[in-house]
């Protein structure tokens, strides 16, 4: 009976394993198409430099400081909370020895004072030979208990020398994240006086370019594009890993179709819009495609529903631009952050931060671009937010 348990158990592992192997294979997969698709698009785009791309390197290293940044301090309260844990379960293993010795005490003083002569007590008087067994019987009994006290206490001791090294260890991990924070936070600072430094060689230039009519356009194409093509490659049934003949991970995202979400959702951030969706953009033609989010700078940005991160990159036009995609053709693309915290085949929740405000892509104002798209057509994002 129990070999075949342990039979079912151990293929009920390697089904497991291998479950978890294929999904990883799955999402490395999806992670090397989008990456190969996003060199062909940079390849294929207009070369035309303009004065905000002299700000990529600087600001996508602000974004992926950050984002380091962001890990640590989650990785930090992980360990805080396990220290903050250990020392409960210690000052409660010690609070146990100390009375398990005390009472330890009490039993072997009593037992010095009455000792062995109990036993002869009752052997030596005349007593009922029913009433000598169930009285030898109760000694026994205690002889245990106390046996089964000293089990308890070394047991705990043990178990306090175990958390006391875990403590410690845990310790010097918390040591070690905060001197990395340091470090990192030194880098963050020497990447912003970069950026701040090529922001005001190109000032002038990017206050003629936004002036410029096309620019906006070629912006919009480009994204467009982008979108476009990402759309396609999610979309296409017979991509699969021809090795093992293998299906992109789900597009259904916490059992909910996007599409049912509709006038449900909440803004990404909180701001003011200052755009209509299908408005003119001042000084131009070219129409708006989704709302602009007037936020102060890092303000955390949430994802509107749940889904997997697609695109997580600087794209010009728009600066650190994320792209979730939702499953059935749905994206919410989210522009010129400062910095992004996912990365491309994250799987996200909706309400659960992704990225932070910025003005990154040489914008004047801080803020958050959001668009809603249907397999590439741009949907009005009022439509989609609840009341």
């Amino acid at each position: 009976m129990t070999l075949p348990i342990q039979i079912l158990l151990c293929a009920s592992l390697l089904i497991s394993s291998g479950a978890l192997a294929s999904e990883q294979e799955q999402l490395e997969n999806l992670r090397n198409r989008i990456n190969a698709l996003k060199r062909d698009f940079e390849k294929t785009n207009e070369s035309k430099s303009e004065a905000a791309d002299a700000l990529r390197v600087s600001e996508l290293s602000i974004s992926d400081s950050n984002r380091k940044l962001n890990d640590l301090a989650q990785q930090q309260h992980a360990a805080s909370s396990s220290l903050s844990q250990l020392q409960k379960q210690s000052k409660q293993l010690d609070k146990n020895i100390r009375d398990e010795h005390t009472l330890l005490s009490k039993l072997l003083y009593q037992q010095y004072l009455g000792g062995k002569q109990e036993y002869l007590k009752l052997l030596l008087n005349n007593h009922d030979p029913n009433q000598v067994a169930r009285e030898l019987q109760y000694y026994d009994y205690i002889a245990r208990s106390r046996a089964a006290w000293l089990k308890t206490m070394r047991d705990n001791l043990n178990k306090l020398h175990d958390v006391t090294l875990l403590t410690r260890d845990k310790t010097l991990e918390i040591a070690a994240l905060q001197n990395e924070e340091r470090s990192q936070r030194k880098s963050l600072d020497d990447e912003k006086r970069a950026r701040q430094q090529t922001l005001a060689k190109v000032a002038q230039q990017l206050k003629q370019q936004r002036r410029e009519m096309g620019r906006l356009q070629r912006d919009e194409n480009r994204l467009s594009k982008l979108v476009e093509r990402l759309a396609k490659m999610l979309s296409r049934p017979q991509e699969k890993n021809t090795a093992r003949n293998e299906t992109l991970p789900s597009s259904i995202f916490d059992g909910k179709l996007f599409q049912d979400l509709k006038g449900k959702l909440a803004l990404p951030v909180k701001g003011d819009i200052t755009n209509k969706f299908g408005s003119t953009r001042p000084d131009s033609t070219v129409l708006w495609k989704g709302l602009f989010l007037r936020a102060n700078s890092s303000q955390p940005v949430k994802a509107v529903a749940a889904g997997r991160v697609v695109f997580a990159d600087w794209l010009r036009g728009f600066g650190n631009l994320l792209i979730i995609d939702h499953g059935k053709g749905y994206m919410s693309l989210y522009g010129y952050n400062e910095s992004i915290f996912k990365l491309v085949g994250d799987t996200v929740k909706g309400g659960e931060t992704i990225s932070s405000v910025g003005n990154s892509g040489g914008n004047e104002e801080s803020g958050l671009y959001f668009e809603l798209r249907h397999e590439g057509n741009p949907l009005d994002p009022i439509k989609w937010v609840a009341r």
